[in-house]
């Protein structure tokens, strides 16, 4: 998974403290460096690539539009604040998001997922991306951090009462979550839950009959509550 470097740019030392827990928090994210002075900002940036800039619109010397304006080859740019003003110019600039303070984690989850690395982006002529798109994650707490999973990875997930496990083909992964929260927010024509403990990635199934489901070398039972919906999910697809 490549590596996302941020510049946090802020006059305030707590919205930049802020900022920075939440970047620690994700594996995927690589704080490059953090600011309070503008002009510092700026010159850091002239010798120094960096992916993704959190940028405070209101500060001294030089607020954020007028910085961002200035900028020949700008990064992705989130803008922070704590005014409602500036939304309407921020937009007009195409910055990825607008977050007011103080900015709320779940907040910034939204931001970061709306950033994509140029070589991920996908012309405008190739119209919507399919929902089985490779690049599709979710997010996942874990062990004190938001670890990114992409959905295509996923081979199953287990419920371990007000946990679930999630079993990838790299790793698994422990989260504080109940499954009937991702079974509502998961694609369905990705995932099918299977049982009251198990919901499995349609796309790993290696075979199936009506009592269970195979994985790899790993069989997970169907519950029989779930027996019709999942053999007529099944009949659907063929």
């Amino acid at each position: 998974m490549p590596v996302t470097k941020c510049l946090l740019l802020d006059d305030e030392p707590l919205a930049l403290d802020i900022l920075e827990s939440y970047i620690k928090q994700f594996s995927h994210l690589q704080l490059a460096a953090r600011f309070s002075n503008p002009l510092e900002g700026i010159s850091f940036l002239k010798t120094n690539t960096v992916d993704l800039l959190f940028l405070d619109i209101k500060m001294p010397v030089l607020n954020g539009i007028t910085l961002l304006k200035t900028l020949i080859h700008p990064p992705k740019v989130i803008f922070t604040t704590a005014y409602r003003d500036y939304a309407v110019e921020s937009y007009d600039l195409n910055v990825l998001d607008y977050l007011l303070k103080p900015v709320s984690l779940e907040r910034f989850v939204i931001a970061i997922n709306k950033y994509k690395p140029e070589s991920m982006e996908t012309p405008a002529a190739a119209g919507p991306l399919p929902n089985t798109h490779p690049e599709r994650f979710i997010y996942f707490k874990s062990n004190k951090k938001m670890v990114k999973v992409f959905m295509m990875d996923i081979l199953w997930i287990e419920s371990l009462k007000d946990y679930v496990k999630i079993i990838t083909r790299q790793q698994t992964i422990v989260s504080y979550e109940r499954i009937s929260y991702l079974e509502e927010k998961l694609p369905e024509n990705m995932f099918v839950r299977i049982h009251r403990s198990f919901i499995v990635a349609t796309h790993h199934i290696k075979s199936f009959n009506s009592t269970f489901i195979q994985i790899g070398d790993t069989e997970l039972p169907i519950g029989r509550i779930y027996k019709n919906e999942v053999l007529k999910h099944f009949s659907s697809i063929g």
